[in-house]
């Protein structure tokens, strides 16, 4: 709870207001709802989600038909239980954090480049109607804007910025520096919380693609929900 500070009778009053997260929600939806009009009107197909659960099966009925799937490193599509679903109906799952496959790393994220669909999420969106991510290996990056005919782009509100030069700032200040420290990177971020622009061996911010419109070759389904999910 935080005070409020009011004013009675010409004497301060501090009262006790607890904070009703159903005001985030409203103007995240505000926000979503400018982010998907653009995002249309650049040729994106964007959806406003109220809830997992709807993002979930939206994104489930307009990927059904496709019968093998590449996956980022998403921690947001890892919270839909999308892998789990598709390989529960027999689909085809190319996934670099499954280890058991018999296929090498490289060969993994190869095949992610090439499958029917790639789903993975955002480091950033601007509600003016650009997708931004900044990729270690480029794996996400290249995936993501040519090579499968279906991508699916999902992220939480809480990704949303208002223009293209505060999404960026996002990436550099909120989303790398809790990615590199929840992946146990060895970077100045992980350790301080600050981009220094480093030259660290492990860094992980060595690319940075932004989708201005969509890719002239790649259907691009774009989901935004309204909560927080990743980093």
């Amino acid at each position: 709870m935080k005070p409020l500070r009011i004013i009675d009778h010409g004497h301060p009053v501090h009262r006790w207001v607890r904070m009703d997260h159903s005001y985030q929600h409203w103007l995240w939806k505000k926000l979503g709802e400018r982010a998907v009009k653009n995002l249309n009107r650049h040729g994106f197909e964007a959806h406003l989600a109220p809830d997992a659960e709807t993002a979930r099966s939206l994104i489930l009925e307009r990927i059904t038909p496709k019968k093998s799937f590449g996956f980022g490193g998403s921690a947001t599509t890892r919270d839909l239980r999308l892998i789990e679903i598709l390989k529960e109906q027999n689909k085809t799952v190319y996934d670099h954090w499954q280890t058991d496959t018999g296929l090498s790393d490289l060969e993994l994220r190869l095949r992610q480049g090439r499958c029917e669909c790639f789903l993975c999420s955002a480091n950033a969106v601007s509600a003016t109607g650009e997708i931004v991510n900044v990729d270690g290996v480029g794996n996400r990056n290249n995936a993501m804007s040519f090579g499968c005919g279906q991508v699916v782009i999902v992220a939480g509100m809480n990704k949303v910025r208002p223009d293209l030069d505060s999404a960026l700032r996002r990436v550099r200040e909120v989303a790398a520096p809790m990615r590199a420290k929840s992946l146990h990177m060895e970077t100045p971020c992980a350790e301080t919380g600050v981009c220094s622009d480093c030259n660290a061996p492990q860094r992980i911010c060595r690319i940075t693609t932004i989708l201005h419109r969509k890719p002239m070759m790649t259907e691009v389904i774009v989901v935004l929900i309204n909560g927080r999910f990743g980093f």
